[in-house]
Order: C-alpha cells, then sequence, then structure tokens
C-alpha cells in the first residue's frame, strides 16, 4: 500500500516517517513538491501517487501569523483537507487528518471529550475545525486525531525554546494560566503507526468499525509555566521560571485558557497514552532523538 504522507518535515511527519516505515511504500514529498496554499497542485499530487492512505500532517501552525493571513491558514488548514479528502474518496482511500485542541473556547472546567461543543477563538482554531468537518464529511474512511501543546527534539516548539533560554538565562517569566497536556511528537506518530498496521489487518471492516474523530494527548494536565519548571527540572537546569499571566504576553491570537482533552475513548480502543512528564522524561533521555526509534 502507498502512503502519501505530508508535512514531513515538521515535527510529527518527521516521526511519522520513521514510525511508518515497513507499513507501506511511504511517499513524503517536499513543500515545493506538495504546497497546501496550491489546491491544484495537491489535487495533482494524489492523482499521481495514488495513495491507500492520506496522512495529513501538514498545516499552517502560526496561531499568531494566522490572524493576520486568514485567507492561507483556511487553504492550508481547511482547504487543502477537503481537496485531499475528495480525492481519496475518488480512490477509495483512507486518510489521517491532526487537529487541535484549540478548536475549542477553553470554557470548560472539565477535560473537553469528543462529543462536546467546538468554539474556537483563533483563526487558527476555527481553520483546523473546518479542515476536521471536510475530513469527516467526505464520505471516506477517515480518523481525524486531535491533540494538544505538540513538542519534540527538532523543529520550532516550547520545549527546544525553554532548553535554549535555560542555558541563556538564570531566569524566565512564563504564563501561568493556560491549562493543557503537553504531547511527545513522537508519542502521537508512534500511535498512528499502531493504528495504521491495525487497520491494514483489519481491513474494510476496522475502518467501518473505527473511523472518526479521537483526542489523543499525553495524560495529565499542567500549565506553560508547570511545563517550564518540568523541563528545567529534567534537564538540570538552573534557571528559575517565574509565573505571569497571560497579559503580560499580549499577542495577536486569543488562547484558551483551558484546553485540556479527554483521550479516553482513544485508550479504550487504542491502548493506553504516556503521563506527561514521563513522556517529557523520555523525549529528554532519548539518544535517538530526531533520528527514527529503535
Amino acid at each position: 500500500m502507498k502512503i502519501l504522507l505530508t508535512g514531513a518535515s515538521g515535527q510529527v511527519g518527521r516521526e511519522l516517517a520513521c514510525s511508518l516505515q515497513g507499513l507501506g511504500e511511504v511517499v513524503a514529498p517536499a513543500r515545493a513538491q506538495m504546497d497546501l496554499s496550491d489546491l491544484d497542485q495537491v489535487r495533482a499530487v494524489v492523482r499521481t501517487v495514488q495513495p491507500g492512505l492520506i496522512v495529513n500532517c501538514a498545516a499552517c501552525t502560526g496561531v499568531d501569523q494566522a490572524e493576520s493571513e486568514p485567507e492561507l491558514a483556511q487553504r492550508i488548514n481547511a482547504e487543502a483537507p477537503a481537496v485531499m479528502a475528495a480525492e481519496a474518496r475518488a480512490l477509495g482511500a483512507a486518510m489521517i487528518q491532526y487537529s487541535t485542541d484549540y478548536v475549542f473556547d477553553g470554557s470548560s472546567a472539565r477535560p473537553y471529550v469528543e462529543s462536546d461543543a467546538t468554539g474556537p477563538i483563533n483563526v487558527y482554531g476555527r481553520t483546523k475545525l473546518a479542515g476536521e468537518q471536510a475530513v469527516a464529511s467526505a464520505g471516506i474512511a477517515h480518523l481525524i486525531l486531535r491533540t494538544s501543546w505538540v513538542y519534540g527534539m527538532h523543529g520550532n516548539n516550547f520545549l527546544l525554546t525553554m532548553l535554549r533560554l535555560g542555558q541563556q538565562r538564570d531566569e524566565v517569566r512564563v504564563v501561568s494560566d493556560q491549562h493543557g497536556a503537553p504531547t511527545w511528537s513522537r508519542t502521537i506518530a508512534g500511535r498512528t503507526a499502531q493504528m495504521v498496521a491495525l487497520a491494514q489487518a483489519g481491513g474494510r471492516r476496522w475502518w467501518d468499525e473505527n473511523s472518526g474523530l479521537y483526542h489523543l494527548s499525553c495524560q495529565g494536565q499542567t500549565t506553560w509555566c508547570g511545563f517550564a519548571e518540568a523541563i528545567m527540572q529534567a534537564a538540570r537546569l538552573g534557571c528559575r521560571v517565574v509565573p505571569v499571566a497571560s497579559e503580560a504576553y499580549p499577542q495577536a491570537a486569543r488562547r484558551p485558557h483551558y484546553s485540556v482533552l479527554d483521550s479516553h475513548k482513544f485508550m479504550l480502543r487504542f491502548g493506553m497514552l504516556p503521563e506527561w512528564r514521563a513522556a517529557l522524561a523520555q523525549c529528554l533521555a532519548s539518544s535517538a532523538a530526531g533520528r527514527c526509534p529503535e
């Protein structure tokens, strides 16, 4: 089976390029070959590759950038997945689409389940929700995987920023009133590969029974400040973390104050997910960080 993987240079995509090995012929075009802002190019690539599965982890992930470039975010996060889903339907292919905790408004006092009402408060969240809806309504076998606060040992992310600042400064100020669950990119990729393997073994019946929306994030919850403190402690850096309110760092896009995802539906079907501190420790300790897992 051919697997078309988009966004292979990103945090999750790089891990997927490794974890999907052995599950099929992985075709991972570079951005120059498949730019999601060019819908005609997206359509042409899918038709040329003719995959049995599309794994779309490419996205416009700049939350603040999306506020100033909403049309671009809409094209990449919503219209491109819609094109892929339409082409998948024509081919009889399945599709895996990644989404975000930012589809919620942050007003909840408990972790969000898949059936909770959405209400994104920024352009990024609105466009990712539109991408979800396009895939879900396309009439194809699909998995939509919402995740949160993604980090890893490559790319631009909170973990690498804190490690850099922790080596340069004695003190960092970090927001303490936004709650979520940090999720290692390799956790996402590894669980995705397990699902693909199950789907290959189960065939059409597996997709009929399991297609749908799932929350996939590490267990537990913290704040950005708590995450920073855990990073400094795990990396044995002496940098002090000072909690501040979101208002101390005005940003173009509003962030939900609470966006913890309840992943019990996923775990009931596909197995346990690690607690976020354990995943962080494994990420930092892994000598294979940035390479394919053993």
